[in-house]
């Protein structure tokens, strides 16, 4: 025999939810008088020692560093050097793509910058990357151009 699954079929565990202890109804029920509250004091008053508070927690905060700072939202350009640059001046024109083939940079899509890092001897062709000014004089002088 099987029973469908629906709300009339569906019943939680036996004990899985604890009763409410049922506070000041009279002496019989073992929480009369005072209500499980002791005898006299703060905590047996109305509104005594309210809600949970956060104690000893202070030097605790103020070891945590605070956030400074921004986090820009235009990233940085991946950089390549000039000796990265000799390395593929085989090729006839070096683009970002071909920068990501080779495994120079992660994406290319993000823009890229040469840096005058290194040295340089052949002449290459650069396409669609930015550049220092003496990446862009290294480039020149040997024979090689930069197109923007």
């Amino acid at each position: 025999m099987t029973t469908s699954l629906g709300a009339h079929s569906i019943s939680s565990n036996v004990k899985a939810r604890t009763k409410t202890k049922r506070l000041g109804r009279g002496n019989g029920s073992g929480k009369g008088t005072t209500a499980a509250r002791g005898q006299k004091g703060q905590n047996a008053r109305s509104g005594g020692r309210s809600g949970n508070r956060l104690r000893g927690l202070k030097k605790a905060i103020q070891k945590v560093p605070k956030h400074r700072g921004f986090k820009s939202m235009h990233p940085k350009a991946q950089n390549i050097t000039l000796g990265m640059l000799e390395k593929l001046a085989d090729k006839t024109l070096i683009t970002s793509v071909v920068l990501q083939h080779a495994g120079y940079i992660t994406d290319a899509r993000k823009s890229v910058k040469i840096i005058a890092t290194g040295s340089i001897k052949k002449a290459v062709k650069v396409q669609g990357c930015l550049a220092t000014k003496g990446a862009i004089k290294a480039i020149e002088k040997v024979g090689g151009s930069i197109l923007f």
